[in-house]
């Protein structure tokens, strides 16, 4: 069964490679972290003169470039001019050219969040009337496409990489120094720091493009290198690179000199290592904290300190985990990983899993804000994903620490054994060593008489490395028995393992985290969001749209009423009529009733003056008092095709 261990550990890293990638392509586009709380003019509104400018308010700061707003006409041409520049707080605002005639405009924007991810969308106002436009709103996302995947992409090897590096360097230092001269776990941490550099390099590349164009052919660009350079996530992502040049010096030390040093010497030189791997490392994990979610919102001097300590609790079991596993697997056999490696660990794991909590704790808190926040966003749900993946992990750790406990039992027991029958066993080995020399010897001989037999022959040498292989491989198998041989050690390795198996997919849990918009963000957005539509509501942007279907040619449409200022008392109204592309519709006659049905108030009609191409108008509606009134538009297209249509709506 033992011999089947490694085929099951390929298998079973394919099928979590796999799920993380399923994980990652379905997390789709980079979800806004400043989302859109307020705009002048509004969504859908329709303002009787044009504007001299366009302004957007944010829930959070956001960084401009010159095309971060964009105001189009109806055919699609620019008409702002000028670039976009702060307001005040978090409102920005572009200026707009002056005699801009009625239709409908559109308002793009594509901006940078404090906390370094792109948010990107569009809507529409009208100048006079609502008219066709050929720009189209949908599809306005930002990070998405072949370059928001590479990048999501990258962030998720650049965690890996950083939990690797860090959290096997850890392990070797902390919990089995004598690791340090084992080639596989030089090959962990390598590979790590490897993994690390090369997707800081791809982020800082893809960064431009990704918050821009989202074009790969503008990953390259070197005027995007530039821009990209002074922001803070650039700023972030170059200390990242210099702080990883210091961290190969580091690994350089710990898998060369620190190896061929005697006890004594280990010990300054750990003392030193020590201090040096863990300054480059909180280093290392601050360029995470300074450019992202801990940098901005609530607290932010507090939330960085803590977003490290999570960051290192992470890396230090995690990582430690993966270097655990190897050690399990991969270790010769003349250097078995000792029973006091897994202790210690397993205190190292304990006290990563107390800090995890402690800052996890406090982040949901800070990210969330409420408990309906949970279930209602986003960000929530994933959270409560990633618990019951820690949770699930934590009762697979248990279950190791208790394999811990029998392995530790069983390497006491075996040196009381070893002095108990000292005396017996150096005789065995000693007629031992005598007849292997024998056979040695004989074996020799055998092998002189059958090369001088067959020196001769052309496959000789062929076949003394063919049999060298063969010896090779069945040293290989001899002591993979030998590790395996403990049943301890075997049950310790399948639940390391499945840790690693979960810690695999909670890693890319983790990353979608971070690319997705804060629960707290998103529950204050949906506040400022009501808050600006109750106000515009009270303010009288009272608008109800009807489609109507007189039954005869070119009988159908839309009409609009804008009542202004919705109350009681005297109000403005404005009736406009379009077909279903969206063009004016020229008709006859419209007119509009209203009737308060709960006070037997009404029908009250209203004759609007007909204004312009399907625009009309009355000013002084009276409206005795508030209420659920009942809005009834009556639309004639020919001298004898015409509907009724009504809404409800609530006045004053």
């Amino acid at each position: 069964m033992t011999q089947t261990i490694a085929p099951r550990v390929r298998t079973l890293v394919l099928l979590l490679l796999a799920a993380t990638g399923l994980l990652l392509a379905g997390a789709g586009p980079v979800s806004a972290h400043a989302a859109l709380t307020g705009s002048d003019p509004q969504q859908g509104a329709v303002v009787d003169k044009a504007p001299t400018q366009v302004s957007l308010t944010f829930s959070e700061g956001v960084a401009l470039s010159n095309d971060s707003l964009r105001v189009l006409d109806p055919k699609g041409k620019r008409i702002d001019r000028g670039d976009p520049a702060g307001v005040s707080g978090t409102t920005y605002a572009v200026k707009l050219h002056s005699g801009l005639p009625d239709g409908t405009y559109t308002v793009t924007y594509q901006v940078v969040s404090e906390d370094s991810h792109p948010v990107a969308g569009a809507y529409t106002f009208s100048i006079g009337a609502p008219s066709q436009t050929t720009v189209s709103v949908s599809g306005q996302e930002a990070g998405g496409g072949v370059v928001g995947w590479l990048y999501g992409f990258g962030r998720y090897v650049s965690y890996a990489g950083f939990i690797v590096l860090v959290g096997g360097a850890a392990f070797v230092l902390a919990c089995w120094q004598r690791g340090s001269g084992v080639r596989a776990l030089q090959r962990l941490v390598v590979t790590g720091w490897l993994a690390l550099t090369a997707a800081t390099l791809g982020l800082l590349l893809l960064r431009g493009s990704y918050t821009s164009t989202g074009k790969v052919g503008d990953i390259f660009d070197l005027d995007l290198l530039g821009q990209v350079l002074q922001t803070k996530t650039g700023a972030a992502l170059v200390s990242r690179m210099l702080l990883l040049a210091a961290a190969a010096l580091f690994i350089a030390v710990l898998f060369g000199a620190f190896d061929k040093r005697d006890d004594e010497e280990k010990r300054d030189l750990t003392f030193g290592l020590a201090i040096g791997g863990t300054v480059v490392t909180a280093g290392l994990a601050a360029s995470w904290a300074m450019s992202e979610h801990a940098s901005t919102g609530l607290q932010a001097g507090i939330a960085m300190p803590v977003d490290i300590l999570h960051l290192l609790a992470v890396a230090s079991w995690l990582g430690g985990l993966v270097a655990l596993l190897l050690a399990l697997y991969r270790a010769p056999a003349d250097t078995p990983l000792p029973g006091s490696a897994v202790r210690r660990f397993s205190r190292v794991a304990f006290g990563s899993v107390l800090a995890l909590v402690a800052t996890g704790i406090y982040q949901s808190w800070r990210q969330l804000g409420s408990w309906s926040a949970f279930t209602g966003t986003r960000y929530g749900q994933l959270l409560l994903v990633k618990i019951g993946l820690v949770v699930l992990l934590v009762g697979i750790a248990w279950i190791s620490r208790r394999w811990t406990a029998r392995l530790a039992e069983t390497v006491v027991a075996k040196p009381r054994k070893a002095t108990e029958d000292s005396d017996g066993e150096k005789e065995h080995a000693t007629a031992q060593a005598g007849a292997s020399a024998s056979t040695s010897a004989a074996a020799s001989a055998k092998k002189g008489a059958s090369t001088e037999a067959s020196g001769k022959k052309d496959g000789g040498s062929e076949r003394a490395a063919q049999l060298a292989r063969q010896q090779a491989a069945i040293d290989t198998a001899r002591q993979k028995q030998e590790r395996d041989a403990d049943p301890n050690r075997f049950g310790l390795r399948r639940s390391v393992l499945a840790e690693a198996g979960v810690a695999v997919v909670l890693l890319a849990v983790t990353t979608m985290l971070t690319s997705t918009e804060p629960g707290r963000t998103e529950e204050d957005a949906r506040a400022a969001t009501s808050s600006s539509s109750a106000e515009a509501s009270s303010a009288g942007a009272l608008t109800l749209d009807m489609s109507f279907d007189t039954g005869g040619e070119d009988g159908k449409g839309v009409v609009r009423i804008d009542l202004d200022p919705a109350r009681v008392g005297g109000n403005e109204m404005h009736v406009y009529v379009q077909r279903p592309n969206g063009r004016a519709f020229d008709i006859p006659e419209v007119k509009v009733a209203f009737t308060l049905e709960s006070e037997d108030i009404g029908p009250l009609p209203v004759v609007p003056d007909h204004i312009a191409t399907g625009h009309w108008s009355a000013s002084g509606v009276q409206i005795p008092v508030a209420g659920e009134w009942k809005i009834t538009a009556t639309v004639r297209t020919s001298d004898i095709d015409q509907t009724t249509v009504s809404k409800n709506a609530q006045i004053g």
